[in-house]
């Protein structure tokens, strides 16, 4: 991970948190009270409120027996998962179960109760509301990698981007509580698919669950197209341009927004192995018209190495500095193009002229525009989806388009197409 691509504290108060946040979305997500209200209002799923509490008359008056079986008690304005109590069953004669085993008491829960409403767990030790929500537990896939508590899914959006993502497993350290700094689990996530493929604990890179011989790499997060078009809605619904929102998986319900943070952490970066910066910069200035539109350019823009399973498992191919592609054309056809392979580009372009006869230049087809200045004056330049085959194997990527009438080779095949494939150096003397 290069010094330059990281994203420092600074840099990200004073030139994203603050720049890009309204102050209506800051307090929004200050609040997991408003942001489920905000959320409510525009059909972003989120975990249920069943009682908000705001003076300490009503805890002493509610009857408690009222609640279901499974619910969690906690503070609106809490801080990394302090002064959470998560009720897993309900017992006998007023004695309640929690997900970590432990026996409480009504009493125990009025109790702490009182506490949030003191300011026990808020920032500043402020007053605040205490409120039950409903209870979300694992999803099937995660049971066997997340101690009792429910895991989520950290992930930055900016612009309407889903840039990164992180999945956050709880641990009997971190006591069933998905925040890293009580010891749960930071898994770097790909944004294409959805898999995981590096993980953290206490800041180190780990490859193996603690105490176990479970790879942490691999893992495939469920629904996960809808975690990242989730995200994204609920960035939209708080206006904020850049924020964490964290994703829980609701067994039965899918993919709802747990809560919401203007400034979040930035351990992500070492959980991906890649600095936030340079994907920040990437997407700075793209106009995106919806939260399907920004999933579908982050997939194209940050696929990882899970982006082409079968791709892997085939492993790695040898190409030439040319090589005939079949680029897939807008009714799906196959034509073949002779492209240059340059090591040198980074994205992959393609002529002008070609893409418009290839049917590439349609208004679904095209992910962004870019106003460039050359020579002979400004121009708007489109970036496109490109679809093509090198060598057998299908890429999906990006691609600029350029005027390349007269040119030997229609189309140029960049670096970032180039993952799993060996370019052989000695075709450039050819």
């Amino acid at each position: 991970m290069k010094i330059s691509s990281i994203l420092g504290l600074n840099a990200r108060t004073q030139l994203y948190a603050y720049r890009y946040n309204t102050a209506r979305g800051k307090k929004i997500a200050d609040s997991k009270i408003q942001t489920e209200r905000i959320l409510k209002r525009v059909g972003v799923p989120s975990p249920k409120i069943l009682k908000i509490f705001r003076d300490p008359t009503e805890i002493l008056s509610f009857d408690w027996d009222s609640f279901p079986d499974r619910f969690a008690l906690k503070p609106s304005r809490g801080l990394g998962g302090e002064g959470i109590v998560v009720v897993k069953k309900k017992l006998k004669d007023g004695v309640w179960l929690t997900t970590q085993k432990e026996k409480i008491t009504t009493a125990d829960l009025k109790l702490h109760t009182l506490d949030i409403l003191e300011g026990a767990y808020s920032m500043g030790n402020e007053p605040d509301v205490a409120f039950a929500q409903e209870y979300v537990g694992r999803a099937e896939a995660f049971r066997k990698w997340a101690y009792r508590g429910t895991p989520d899914v950290r992930v930055i959006v900016f612009n309407k981007i889903p840039v990164m993502a992180m999945l956050r497993l709880p641990t009997k350290e971190s006591g069933g509580r998905a925040n890293l700094h009580q010891g749960a689990l930071g898994l770097g996530v790909d944004i294409a698919t959805g898999i995981t493929t590096k993980a953290i604990w206490h800041g180190n890179q780990i490859v193996f669950k603690p105490g176990t011989e479970k790879k942490l790499r691999g893992i495939k997060i469920p629904n996960w197209d809808l975690v990242l078009t989730t995200a994204v809605n609920a960035s939209i619904a708080s206006r904020l341009g850049y924020a964490g929102i964290d994703i829980v998986i609701h067994p039965e319900k899918g993919p709802m927004v747990l809560e919401m943070n203007a400034q979040p952490g930035l351990q992500i970066q070492i959980a991906n192995g890649e600095g936030l910066r340079r994907r920040l910069d990437r997407v700075d200035d793209l106009e995106i018209t919806d939260a399907n539109h920004g999933v579908r350019i982050a997939k194209l823009l940050f696929a990882g190495r899970y982006q082409d399973a079968e791709q892997l498992e085939e492993g790695i191919k040898t190409i030439g500095t040319k090589e005939t592609v079949k680029v897939i054309t807008g009714d799906k056809k196959k034509v073949e193009v002779l492209a240059k392979v340059d090591t040198g580009a980074w994205n992959s372009s393609i002529d002008k002229e070609l893409a418009e006869n290839l049917g590439l230049l349609t208004k679904e087809n095209i992910l962004w525009q870019k106003k460039v200045t050359t020579s002979m004056g400004s121009e708007m330049r489109p970036t496109i989806n490109l679809r093509y085959y090198l060598a057998g194997r299908l890429v999906n990527t990006v691609g600029t388009i350029a005027g390349r009438r007269g040119l030997k080779h229609a189309m140029i095949i960049g670096r970032r197409d180039l993952q799993n494939f060996l370019v052989k150096v000695d075709d450039y003397t050819k």
